[in-house]
């Protein structure tokens, strides 16, 4: 019986060595037979065509992380929303009242971050 176990997982475990020697093997072969030219001009930071202005490790406002989270947060949590429509006949009673429960919440927590300020731009 045990033999049967380990002839079933041969077959991807070979897969898996094999998926490893070509990153291996093609690592290696880039950085051994690739080109070792170095410049300035080479290593300078290059974005989208813009040449680069200063230091890039300015400070600035906090704010702009805080939208993008949030962002995030929110897009994801619409994205549930998806499966539940497709299936909303489905769910019946139960699923229709564990979605309203579900953005009762998210209401809850979008209410609070504005109570907080948390989108507000001005200080």
């Amino acid at each position: 019986m045990e033999n049967v176990a380990v002839e079933q997982y041969l077959p991807i475990g070979l897969m898996f060595l094999f998926a490893l020697g070509f990153v291996v093997v093609t690592m290696a072969a880039t950085h051994l037979l690739g080109p070792k030219r170095k410049s300035q001009v080479k290593l300078e930071a290059f974005e989208c065509g813009i040449e680069s202005k200063g230091n890039a490790r300015i400070p600035f406002n906090i704010k702009y992380f805080l939208v993008a989270i949030l962002f995030v947060l929110f897009d994801v949590e619409v994205i549930f929303m998806y499966p539940w429509a497709v299936n909303f006949k489905h769910l019946g009673l139960l699923g229709f009242i564990e979605m309203v429960t579900f953005m009762v919440l998210l209401l809850v927590g979008f209410f609070y971050l504005l109570k907080k300020g948390a989108l507000k731009w001005e200080d």
